[in-house]
């Protein structure tokens, strides 16, 4: 009862902000050690001492991991400023943990529907020390989607949390068991701040769904760490568009060139 609680809240959480919250991986597989440098948001955000896998992100620095504006906003107003992230496979009650301290974007909030909106959806976790054995993942030019022919591309999407991997009960086929996985995806669309994937099954993609948002998408096969846009939302189904957050924009790289140096 308490994952379906846990699941129920983020939810909750990430639909007060946008259409529908997006980020673990449906129609997937296993990740293992292919992502690395994908990791697991913790916080102890429905039980007081009970830790819980909050969304997804990426370490972009030794000390910088990257998520979901959304995923740190609302900590605050529950009491909560202690968060941890795991780069395990893996997320266990013995797992490493990496406590740091969070920052979200100031400007986070929608000013529009769809591609009108600039969400400034970003933050970042700052790590407390180093992260050791692992490479960041590389972060885009300006206006790399912008100056691209994206067409035929391939996109790679990692997260943690719900997964879905049957097409048909609807949220009936929604389970959850912290591991890490990955999925690829086609591109649809470009937007000012947004990038639009495929992740509809009966095309051949995967995609993301409800439970831990700031996930990466890299641009390239499961082998690429060019991490180019994060999870934020897509369609209540989880199986049509993957409506990711783009990382190239003069927005995106004012607020995380704060933290890190930028291509």
């Amino acid at each position: 009862m308490r994952r379906e609680f846990l699941a129920l809240l983020t939810l909750i959480v990430a639909a007060s902000v946008y259409a529908a919250p997006a980020a673990s991986i449906t129609h997937g597989q296993l990740d293992g050690n292919t992502h690395p440098e994908v990791g697991a948001l913790i916080a102890e955000y429905v039980q007081p001492g009970e830790k819980d896998v909050l969304c997804s992100g990426t370490l972009i620095a030794p000390t910088v991991f990257l998520t979901a504006g959304h995923c740190t906003e609302f900590l605050p107003s529950i009491g909560i400023s202690d968060v941890w992230v795991t780069f395990d496979p893996e997320f266990t009650s013995s797992s490493t943990l990496h406590h740091g301290t969070f920052v979200t974007d100031p400007n986070y909030g929608y000013s529009g529907q769809g591609g009108l909106s600039n969400p400034h959806d970003l933050a970042v976790i700052l790590l407390d020390e180093p992260v050791s054995g692992i490479t960041p993942a590389r972060l885009p030019s300006p206006n790399l989607l912008g100056t691209t022919n994206l067409k035929g591309q391939t996109f790679t999407a990692v997260g943690y949390g719900t997964v879905r991997e049957i097409k048909t009960t609807g949220p009936n086929a929604f389970f959850f068991d912290a591991k890490r996985r990955y999925v690829t995806q086609s591109f649809q669309n470009v937007l000012k701040a947004w990038l639009d994937l495929d992740m509809n099954p009966s095309t051949g993609s995967g995609g993301t769904c409800y439970g831990d948002s700031g996930g990466p998408h890299f641009l390239g096969g499961p082998s690429s760490n060019l991490e180019v846009s994060i999870t934020v939302t897509g369609d209540t189904a989880c199986r049509a568009t993957d409506k990711t957050y783009r990382l190239d924009t003069p927005s995106a790289r004012g607020f995380i060139g704060q933290y890190v140096d930028l291509p």
